[in-house]
């Protein structure tokens, strides 16, 4: 295990962080989505990264691991899609600030992001509002909020809707049925390793409400084109073609819509992060860095 710290992001947010590779590296984040964990990025993936030379950041977003926890009810899903979510929820662009707000914890002035689905949301946005915080952006499997792309599957919001876990045992065993059906059926699917990742992030946090408030976040956020076509950083946008949780069109919207940017499609890749396409991902994210470093620090 890597040692968690912990760091002020402002407004009342404490979030919980590690961190791996060269200390004196450039600054690599990785944002994770919808009710995951840092601890969801796989170590062999991370690890990868690490052998690249960047300073590899992972945090838990605010309402999920050990960061702090909205102390509001979360509406229910019915009241998510139509729209009906309370004022006060936050949204995207709060989880935007949170990122910020942990680069300036960390006293870091830019940074290379790569964030995966409701992260990917996370980065565009700030990239969107704080451009001089984004040395490049990786944004994986996520999409633009535009109606009618990027929508899951019927068969995965049934999965979504179902009761939440009351026992660690449960939570691994509807882990591995959620992740069976949107994961990579191109690449071998490694249950020991991901019943491993679920149950570290039981052990370290099962508060379900977290999900729903983040669900909302990302509705309450809206349809993000217009924002999204703000953004001038470097621009890599990276999806599978198997993926059932956000649908390809999400990333072929978020290609169109972002100025300049690169669209690479991965046969057989899902909504995870299987050891199979490890080498590929980390080459084009590192690929991706080196190839606009001097744009950026021009």
């Amino acid at each position: 295990m890597r040692e968690e710290r912990f760091a002020d992001a402002g407004r009342g947010i404490r979030l919980c962080y590690a961190e791996a590779g060269d200390p004196a590296g450039e600054p690599l984040l990785l944002i994770m989505g919808l009710g995951q964990q840092l601890v969801a990025w796989p170590a062999g993936f991370v690890e990868l990264l690490e052998q690249r030379g960047y300073r590899v950041i992972m945090f838990d977003n605010r309402d999920t691991g050990r960061s702090t926890h909205a102390d509001y009810p979360p509406p229910s899903l019915g009241r998510i899609l139509a729209g009906r979510i309370p004022a006060h929820a936050y949204h995207l662009g709060d989880l935007a600030r949170d990122t910020a707000g942990l680069l300036d914890a960390l006293d870091i002035p830019s940074a290379h992001l790569v964030g995966v689905s409701m992260g990917g949301m996370i980065a565009q946005t700030v990239a969107a509002h704080f451009p001089h915080r984004v040395r490049t952006l990786t944004s994986i499997m996520s999409t633009t909020g535009a109606r009618f792309v990027g929508r899951p599957r019927l068969s995965t919001w049934r999965l979504m809707a179902a009761p939440p876990p009351r026992s660690r045992d449960e939570a691994v065993d509807r882990s591995v049925r959620l992740f069976r059906h949107i994961g990579s059926h191109g690449f071998p699917f490694d249950e020991p390793a991901l019943r491993a990742r679920a149950g570290a992030a039981w052990d370290r946090d099962h508060s379900a409400a977290g999900v729903g408030r983040q669900l909302a976040a990302i509705f309450a956020s809206g349809d993000r084109t217009r924002e999204l076509r703000q953004i001038r950083v470097p621009t890599l946008v990276v999806h599978g073609d198997r993926d059932r949780m956000v649908h390809p069109s999400g990333g072929r919207m978020t290609h169109r819509t972002i100025a300049g940017s690169r669209l690479v499609v991965i046969p057989g890749l899902g909504h995870d992060c299987p050891a199979g396409v490890w080498p590929t991902l980390a080459d084009l994210i590192a690929g991706h860095a080196r190839m606009e470093a001097g744009d950026v620090a021009a």
